[in-house]
């Protein structure tokens, strides 16, 4: 088992959740690929963002419904400094996962979170387990919960 799905597994027993960790058998790096192999509604994937501080160089992670985008405007309003993307290094280095295997909880160092409010429409979400390989089904609720999330208004 790698060091990231380690991780993540730890993060969701640690919050007393039972959360299946799959493993799939196509990749999983994209919403609509993630969405193919759960047999699930593209919103049901939430996606997790990564996005850094122009003027700070803070991580903010925005976890998102797999349909919807990230408006970097409404982003950086929210967390009141202008945002660019963080490069697949910065990401490796701050979370601890490889862009497409991006997980929600079980970070290195957890980043300012926000939720996107249209994941909240499911009973069930699945996200990256922090392998393009790797995905796990939990409560939207549960997953806010976890990941240290704040609602906002960020998605076009």
């Amino acid at each position: 088992m790698s060091k990231s799905l380690k991780r993540v597994t730890q993060a969701l027993t640690d919050a007393g959740l039972s959360a299946s960790i799959l493993e799939m058998d196509g990749e999983t790096r994209t919403a609509a690929q993630a969405a193919e192999q759960a047999g699930c509604a593209l919103d049901q994937i939430a996606k997790s963002i990564i996005f850094q501080g122009a003027d700070s160089g803070t991580i903010y992670l925005f976890v998102t419904a797999g349909g919807n985008m990230v408006d970097a405007d409404k982003a950086a309003q929210l967390v009141g400094e202008p945002l660019g993307r963080a490069d697949g290094k910065t990401v490796r280095a701050v979370t601890g996962f490889a862009i497409g295997g991006v997980s929600p909880v079980g970070h290195l160092s957890p980043p300012h979170s926000f939720f996107d409010p249209r994941l909240m429409a499911f009973d069930t979400v699945w996200a990256a387990a922090g392998t393009p390989r790797h995905i796990f089904e939990i409560a939207p609720a549960d997953l806010q919960h976890i990941s240290g999330a704040k609602t906002g208004d960020f998605t076009q």
